[in-house]
């Protein structure tokens, strides 16, 4: 396994990684099992969050015996000084472990990340728990570019995450400016929220970037991880026909697939469009069935709420079908 630093956090992290949103669909037992595999292949770097349901406390039962062996990364929603206080102790208690790598500020939009920085926001308590010992380092993850590049000018942000694949290239330069300003890069979404099926392809594609610290593939069954370390390990270069599938792969996916720009916005009836087909990809490719839905509950307005109007696919670059897209998200949720 190849091994970077992170940034320069000093942290020293293999170069995949473990997104633990999917092991909410086994168990504890079964987590055990997979960090046992992720250690003898000599992965070393874990990504969760306060939002995965019981994926924190999974983890935190799993690493009983081998929490020295990995570098442990969570993230919150919170936004207030409070809210973010409560939320690292709840993740420590999850976790079971006095400290904790990477906390992160879990997909803040510009207007929620101004929050987190003003003050009583969720920065005060970071900064606090951080001098306290109680974590190590601060980050941010993203799904839009003007929030990449916003947290990208903090001084305070050691890490960002944000969707990279075959399909969603949008954050590279952003991506070449983390490596020259010394932020770790922290790959999400690397078979595009499981819309891309050939897992191989999809790692050695984005392996070949050197701009990214690590990659999180969520990992559920002992095979995933088999297969992911052998496509990371792979240094050769991408053939001919890898790359040819590449564009394949690009072409098939650019008629329906949302790549989360935002350009589409804003809706005149305020439906959080790209919010919708997240959380709808979540639904149907991840089986997170219920976490989705609880989710997209709480969306103040629905795909059903869209007028068609138009004007979101007259604003988006890939010409997507966004009205037969929300009414396909009306199916998958009932509403």
């Amino acid at each position: 396994m190849d091994y970077r630093e992170l940034g320069k956090t000093g942290l020293r992290i293999s170069k995949l990684g473990f997104g633990g949103i999917p092991i909410q669909r086994i168990d504890a037992a079964g987590t055990r099992a997979l960090l046992l595999k992720l250690r003898e292949e000599g992965v070393n770097f874990i990504d969760t969050a306060r939002g995965y349901t019981v994926s924190e406390s999974y983890i935190g039962e799993a690493l009983f015996g081998m929490r020295q062996d990995f570098v442990l990364a969570t993230k919150s929603m919170a936004r207030t000084k409070e809210e973010m206080a409560a939320d690292i102790d709840r993740s420590l208690a999850a976790l079971k472990t006095d400290y904790i790598d990477l906390y992160q500020i879990h997909n803040p939009n510009e207007a929620a990340l101004a929050q987190v920085c003003a003050a009583g926001g969720a920065l005060e308590a970071l900064l606090e728990a951080k001098a306290a010992g109680k974590i190590g380092h601060i980050g941010v993850t993203a799904h839009l570019l003007p929030v990449f590049e916003q947290a990208l000018a903090l001084d305070w942000v050691e890490t960002v995450m944000f969707p990279y694949n075959i399909v969603e290239t949008q954050g590279e330069a952003l991506m070449a400016a983390c490596a020259e300003k010394g932020v770790g890069f922290i790959c999400m979404k690397p078979l595009a929220g499981g819309a891309i099926e050939d897992a191989t392809l999809a790692m050695r594609f984005i392996a070949r970037n050197a701009a990214v610290s690590v990659i999180i593939p969520g990992m559920a069954e002992l095979r995933e991880i088999d297969q992911n370390v052998a496509a990371v390990n792979d240094t050769s270069p991408l053939t001919v026909a890898e790359a040819l599938r590449c564009a394949d792969v690009r072409q098939a996916l650019g008629t329906h697939f949302c790549r989360r720009c935002n350009y589409c916005a804003p809706c005149p009836q305020g439906v959080n469009i790209s919010g919708v087909f997240l959380m709808e990809g979540y639904a149907e490719r991840y089986g997170l069935g219920d976490w989705a839905r609880a989710r997209y509950e709480a969306m103040p307005k629905k795909a059903s709420d869209c007028v068609a109007c138009g004007l979101c696919e007259s604003r988006c670059p890939y010409e997507l079908p966004i009205r037969e897209m929300l009414r396909h998200a009306v199916k998958t949720f009932g509403k």
